[in-house]
């Protein structure tokens, strides 16, 4: 199945929190079920945040928090959606090979947060977005 509109590829400066969400709407636009999309930046660097643009956009009204502490959480939208947080493990291959079956699912978008504990074991991604922070604010967002 090919894809409706490019990704929004490239480096992006965003001012605020909703500059930052409205990017992850665009690149959410384009994702279909079955899409990976990994998440890298410091810690509050606006990670939870760009996943909460895409759910939103993707139909979740709910609340879209990061999963930390739980590894993932599951939302409800046009699509289902999995959100995963890898963060608190070291090494996804060290863990039950179904550990996060049911998050990564061919009828779901994935969001995956902090995936290098994955690294050879998530899959190939559709998108790569990494956040940094440059000062107050803004982020400089780069997807690939």
């Amino acid at each position: 199945m090919s894809r409706p509109a490019p990704l929004p590829t490239g480096v992006h400066r965003t001012e605020d929190p909703s500059q930052t969400e409205a990017l992850a709407a665009r690149l959410a636009a384009v994702l279909q079920p079955g899409d990976l999309v990994l998440v890298t930046g410091e810690l509050g660097a606006g990670k939870t945040t760009f996943v909460r643009g895409a759910c939103r956009a993707l139909g979740v009204s709910g609340p879209v928090t990061s999963p930390t502490f739980t590894i993932g959480r599951r939302y409800e939208g046009r699509v289902p959606i999995s959100h995963l947080d890898l963060y608190r493990l070291a090494d996804l291959a060290d863990e039950d090979p179904g550990l996060l079956a049911d998050y990564l699912a061919p009828d779901r978008i994935a969001f995956v947060e902090w995936p290098q504990a994955g690294d050879g074991v998530l899959g190939e991604p559709a998108a790569r977005v990494a956040l940094r922070h440059l000062g107050g604010d803004a982020r400089e967002v780069e997807i690939a």
